[in-house]
């Protein structure tokens, strides 16, 4: 039992990602990445949602009937992304006013969906538990990732804090408009998802 949690939560975060090897999730990894900040956010709140929403439909598993199962999961996680957003606007307003509708469309996000079908429907709530904070700390990473990049290059700064000092600027150096742009993220994802497959050769179709 142990080993079983123990590689619910080591998997996802590398080995099998859910961005990179699944590729879930990528409309808000590329949403939200252009600063560092909203990106640690978004990435701990779809990990507390993941993890919790896992627990609770694998508590209601051998409850709720077959036919109305993505009913029920739609409605648990609703009002765990409806009670996260409401605790941002409570504590940390201007980055729930920068990841706007993003929060929201967590209810929407295919890793959620993906775990609460293809884990926590068949497993204990422990494992769901390991599971949820796994593939929220994998998704989570990558974002953070992504966001260490585009906002370090370009504006030079992390977390809203001046990186790159002034007399890099003084002999010429600019910031690269590029990579607060979405496009960018696009291509820094598929970066990862190019050096991931190049390490895990044997994830990849024979």
């Amino acid at each position: 039992m142990a080993n079983k949690n123990n590689e619910a939560l080591k998997q996802p975060i590398w080995v099998n990602n859910p961005v990179v090897v699944q590729i879930l999730g990528i409309c808000s990894a590329l949403a939200v990445t252009a600063q560092l900040k909203p990106a640690i956010v978004m990435g701990l709140s779809v990990t507390v949602i993941v993890a919790m929403s896992n627990v609770i439909i694998s508590l209601l598993r051998n409850t709720i009937p077959n036919r109305i199962r993505i009913i029920v999961q739609l409605v648990v996680v609703a009002a765990l992304v409806t009670i996260v957003s409401e605790i941002l606007k409570a504590f940390a307003y201007d980055v729930s006013v920068q990841l706007s509708v993003y929060i929201g469309l967590i209810i929407t996000n295919c890793i959620l969906m993906g775990r609460l079908e293809a884990f926590a429907m068949q497993n204990g709530p422990a494992a769901s538990f390991m599971d949820g904070i796994g593939n929220g700390l994998g998704y989570a990473a990558i974002l953070v990732v992504v966001a260490f990049v585009r906002e370090l290059l370009g504006s030079g700064k992390l977390l809203g804090f001046q990186v790159i000092p002034q007399w890099c600027y003084d002999h010429g150096y600019m910031n690269n408009g590029l990579m607060i742009m979405p496009p960018m993220a696009l291509i820094l994802v598929g970066c990862i998802i190019w050096f991931h497959r190049s390490k895990n050769k044997d994830l990849q179709e024979k």
